[in-house]
C-alpha cells in the first residue's frame, strides 16, 4: 500500500488551501482508491510530520512527497529533508520518496506558459481567417 503527500507551504488564509484541494480531488478522480493527502509547512494543518505519522498509522509501506512549490526554495532544500529524517527514525519501514517541486517539472511549466499566452495574447480581428 502507498500513498501521495501533496505538501505545500500553507497560509494563514484558509481559502489558500483551495486549489490543493482542487488538485487532490482531480487525482482522486482518476485514481479513486489512492491515498493523497495534503500537508503544510506552516499555519495549516496537519504538518508534513503529522501526514508522514498518519500514512505510516495506515499501514501503507511507501509514499511520495511531492512539494507543490514553484521552485526548489530553501523550504525544500533546508526544512523538508529535516522532517523527512525525522520521520524516517520514527518509522523505519516507511519509504519515503522526495520528488522535486512541481513547478520545475516540465509538465508544470508548460502548462503554466499556455496559461500566461492565453491572458495576453491578443485575440484576432473578428472576420479574420
Amino acid at each position: 500500500m502507498s500513498a501521495i503527500i501533496l505538501f505545500a507551504h500553507g497560509a494563514r488564509d484558509p481559502e489558500w488551501a483551495r486549489p490543493l484541494q482542487r488538485l487532490r480531488a482531480a487525482i482522486l478522480s482518476s485514481v479513486p482508491d489512492a491515498d493523497v493527502r495534503l500537508a503544510f509547512l506552516e499555519f495549516m494543518t496537519p504538518t508534513l510530520a503529522e501526514a508522514l505519522d498518519a500514512v505510516a498509522a495506515s499501514g501503507a509501506g511507501h509514499v511520495d512527497v511531492i512539494p507543490v512549490f514553484l521552485a526548489q526554495g530553501g523550504h525544500v532544500k533546508r526544512d523538508v529533508p529535516l522532517i523527512l529524517q525525522a520521520a524516517r527514525e520514527r518509522h523505519p519501514v516507511l519509504r519515503i520518496n522526495l520528488h522535486e517541486a512541481l513547478g520545475e517539472t516540465q509538465q508544470v511549466i508548460d502548462a503554466m506558459a499556455c496559461c500566461v499566452l492565453d491572458a495576453t495574447l491578443p485575440l484576432p480581428p473578428l472576420g479574420a481567417a
